[in-house]
């Protein structure tokens, strides 16, 4: 896979806790549920009250113009709490599992986001790309979440508007700075507002993992068998947490941690990201024609604040309307820190923007958030603000809060700080209150869920993977020792072969067993 195929299909894992302005930073995280209101009995199947519509429809499968795959739509109630309320559609895509070998069953998977298309990940990985022994017996399946691609879309800004926030200020340096970055911040969730009214207060994971189960009794699964990424972790966990009874074989790979409040959720990040920066510095000065010189990490990173400063004063040319601004090139830098197939493609992009070309970090920019060639978005960047806003209440309420803040964000980060503390603010003005909290999940009674953590990952710490493989009652960290954000078929053989072991004969990996 090239490094910019590879980094279009990490646009749907690398947004666990994805920002509008800065890629991966803004605060997401676990929605509060009532466990009891949807745990259910294998031996005694329970459909929860007032859904037995839902759960009886049937599925009708049609070609969707992808060679070996079918396509279908799922209704789900609008509002689980009125069910007569009125529906939502909900896109459902699946390739039948190819033999040789007894089919298992169905293997569910989710690439991220909040705001990443599972269909188009199904389509245009997993269900190719998966290894060939758990495609042959697995039928791969996705459904798009609530508000995200297919499943009636969030939508926000158009794509000139979209151009517009973009490139706002994200380092602002005084108060007519900070004035603007918060005016987008409340036009952004004007415009989902008024475009999306409606799905807005539903489209929070916990509502979503409910799709899931409805997804899983319509299959014929008497119980979950997925693949989450990122994001998908915490999904993930959070069906754990409501269905533990229905847990069959759970893979939760860059994992999320439910525990931490969007404040910690964001320094973590921040941290995260740093110590990315690091690693690809430390490749970098490798070469004798790295643009951030050759001597040490520490003057990489301040040639790249130079940079980010000389942008913010004088953006530069990219052979398109738009300039390469300060905010576009912290963007493409930290596309590029979530695989490291994609640093040599930043070595170049950066030392061309050292020489007054802002192409490269505007198409490694164009990339993160899904900006097609016509300049349209799709609703990536939508989405992942209309969930993490509705999960979990905003990091700060104020640009005073973030100021105040910031310190703490710049430790963690010399580089990225700045940005990634007001990239924090976005949720302050969402029309709809947050209705989820940080909460540990225990999810017991579940069966072994295989929880995976890489240790250098940027997007999600591999502290986080620890904190809830520690939290599950049946959880079991298998830690991948290198970079990039998730590790499952990232070429490292150890971390394929464990997985792929448990998902074909439900043998979890050896307690904290180790890769690289």
């Amino acid at each position: 896979m090239d490094s910019r195929r590879s980094l279009r299909i990490l646009a749907t894992v690398l947004l666990g806790t994805a920002g509008l302005l800065v890629s991966g930073c803004t605060g997401g995280g676990p929605a509060r549920s009532t466990p009891s209101s949807g745990t259910v009995s294998v031996s005694a199947p329970v459909v929860p009250a007032g859904l037995a519509s839902y759960y009886a429809q049937k599925l009708k499968w049609r070609d969707c113009g992808v060679e070996g795959f079918q396509c279908a739509t799922m209704k789900a109630p609008l509002d689980y709490a009125k069910p007569d309320g009125g529906d939502i559609a909900l896109a459902v895509s699946r390739k039948a599992a190819t033999g040789p070998g007894k089919r298992i069953g169905s293997l569910l998977v989710n690439p991220g986001g909040p705001g990443g298309s599972a269909v188009e990940y199904l389509q245009g990985y997993a269900g190719v790309g998966y290894p060939a022994q758990v495609r042959a017996r697995y039928d791969m399946v996705a459904v798009d979440p609530r508000g995200v691609a297919r499943s009636e879309p969030v939508v926000c800004l158009t794509g000139p508007q979209m151009d517009r926030f973009t490139q706002v200020d994200q380092t602002p340096d005084d108060a007519a700075e900070i004035s603007a970055l918060n005016d987008a911040y409340r036009q952004f969730a004007q415009g989902c507002e008024k475009r999306s009214g409606e799905v807005l207060p539903h489209v929070s994971t916990v509502e979503t993992a409910r799709d899931m189960d409805m997804l899983r009794a319509l299959l014929g699964d008497e119980k979950l068998t997925y693949v989450g990424a990122s994001y998908g972790t915490f999904l993930g966990a959070t069906y754990a947490e409501l269905f533990p009874a229905r847990v069959g074989r759970l893979v939760l790979d860059g994992a999320m941690d439910p525990s931490l409040d969007a404040v910690e959720l964001n320094r973590d990040q921040t941290a995260g990201f740093e110590t990315a920066f690091q690693a690809f510095a430390a490749d970098c000065l490798k070469n004798a024609d790295c643009p951030l010189g050759t001597t040490s990490t520490a003057d990489a990173a301040t040639r790249l604040k130079r940079l980010f400063a000389d942008l913010d004063a004088h953006p530069i040319d990219t052979g398109d309307p738009r300039r390469l601004t300060e905010s576009l090139a912290t963007t493409g830098v930290i596309a590029a820190m979530y695989d490291e197939s994609a640093w040599p493609q930043l070595r170049e992009a950066v030392a061309a923007a050292q020489d007054g070309d802002g192409s490269g970090l505007l198409a490694l920019s164009d990339t993160y958030y899904e900006r097609r060639p016509n300049g349209s978005y799709a609703n990536l960047m939508f989405a992942n603000a209309a969930v993490n806003c509705l999960d979990q209440p905003s990091a700060f309420a104020d640009a005073k809060a973030a100021t105040r803040a910031a310190p703490d964000f710049e430790k963690a980060s010399p580089v990225f700080g700045r940005s990634f503390t007001w990239a924090a603010l976005n949720c302050a003005d969402w029309p709809v209150p947050a209705t989820g909290t940080p909460h540990r999940i225990k999810a017991e009674g579940a069966a072994p869920i295989v929880v995976v953590g890489t240790t250098r990952d940027p997007a999600t710490p591999y502290r986080w993977a620890r904190s809830l493989a520690a939290q599950l009652s049946s959880g079991t960290l298998l830690t991948y020792e290198g970079d990039g954000h998730t590790a499952y078929g990232r070429g490292s053989d150890c971390i394929d072969t464990a997985i792929n072991t448990y998902l074909l004969d439900g043998t979890p990996p050896a307690r904290d067993k180790k890769c690289s």
